[in-house]
């Protein structure tokens, strides 16, 4: 438990950090002046006041915040003339975005660093095209393919790995497929037309998918990447995350996905901890993944969140005003009511998880 709780604390340690750190330097880089950057939230732990911000470690670890001048309904009008263009609220519309949207943008550019780092200096490990086991009664089985044969082709694209099979088999839609082979040092020429066959995708659901009929043999092979390649994995895999975090949200509202898949603070700490026991490599990689989530929820348009403030700005760049404060203040209550039942139906569901023993 102390090692998934330290894991935890790192985790959310680092993704808040780069968070705030994106809002401060906007706020630097407008001419906003900024006051307080605090990682977590509550009586202020640790205090080092720099020209004219106070950088602290606040007690409750779930967050952070950083207050810029004139940010706080009201407090731009106090602030005297000298200091005025200090002031957040006196930015133009754009500014106050870009600040705003700094936060997220710099926790989706953190999974880019961290995922073209591993991808630069560990590479990839990919399966072998080789065939380990030949499915009974499947295509590969009538079409003659047996085991040991390696996979050189298949429509005249070359094979480098097993997951290069799967990618071409699954966007066959079935159509005949001509696949080289290589046994014994001869090479085999064989035509397949890969067959549907039912399975579950990430969210459980039933799928068909279209198959040959074989199974790796599980042996794998180092495959370093160059800095362009690594970059395009980089941004493929953000990408990725990105998309099915959406997808995920959407099957979730619309039933299709349980909301018993929704997890809080527990269950990122079981994870943070299993990730972490598994090596550094699966640790940052977690860091990476939960980050582009952290990125995606604050860009939800939700009064509170980063998305909230978004649409604010979004309005008044339509209307030519600010929204008013009591609609705002309005708009908030129901952001914050929303936001703590969302924390509280995560909490019920790790505390089930953890009784049930699915987040053992």
């Amino acid at each position: 438990m102390g090692h998934s709780l330290l894991a935890f604390i790192v985790v959310i340690g680092v993704l808040v950090f780069v968070h705030e750190l994106g809002h401060f330097l906007a706020a630097r880089a407008c001419g906003v002046g900024v006051e307080v950057f605090s990682l977590g939230f509550g009586p202020k732990i640790l205090k080092l006041k720099r020209a004219t911000t106070q950088y602290c470690i606040s007690a409750i670890p779930l967050g952070g915040y950083v207050k810029m001048t004139g940010e706080e309904p009201g407090a731009a009008q106090l602030l005297n003339e000298s200091d005025r263009h200090l002031s957040y609220t006196h930015k133009s519309v754009g500014q106050r975005a870009l600040i705003v949207a700094a936060g997220p943008v710099f926790n989706f550019f953190l999974a880019l660093v961290i995922f073209y780092l591993l991808y630069q200096t560990c590479g990839l490990y990919m399966g072998l095209p080789q065939v380990g086991e030949v499915v009974q009664n499947s295509a590969a089985m009538a079409a003659g393919i047996k085991e040991g044969d390696i996979i050189k082709e298949i429509d005249d694209t070359p094979i480098h790995s097993f997951e290069d099979i799967s990618r071409i088999v699954s966007n066959s839609e079935g159509k005949p497929l001509a696949i080289l082979v290589e046994r014994e040092g001869q090479v085999h020429s064989f035509t397949i037309s890969p067959q549907p066959r039912e399975g579950k995708n990430l969210f459980g659901e039933t799928v068909n998918r279209f198959v040959l009929g074989i199974i790796g043999t599980g042996e794998t092979f180092h495959n370093p990447l160059n800095p362009l390649e690594a970059a395009s994995r980089a941004v493929s895999d953000t990408y990725g995350i990105v998309k099915l975090t959406l997808l995920s949200v959407v099957k979730m509202f619309t039933g299709a996905v349980s909301t018993d898949n929704m997890g809080g603070p527990i269950m990122i700490a079981k994870v943070a901890g299993d990730q972490a026991r598994a090596g550094f490599e699966h640790f940052i990689w977690f860091i990476a993944i939960i980050s582009v989530n952290l990125g995606i929820i604050n860009l939800f348009p939700i009064p509170v969140l980063d998305g909230g403030h978004l649409l604010f700005l979004s309005i008044e760049a339509v209307k030519g005003s600010p929204v008013s404060t009591r609609v705002r203040e309005t708009m908030v209550k129901f952001g914050v009511v929303v936001l703590t039942t969302l924390m509280i139906f995560a909490f019920y569901n790790d505390i089930v998880k953890l009784f049930n023993g699915g987040l053992q």
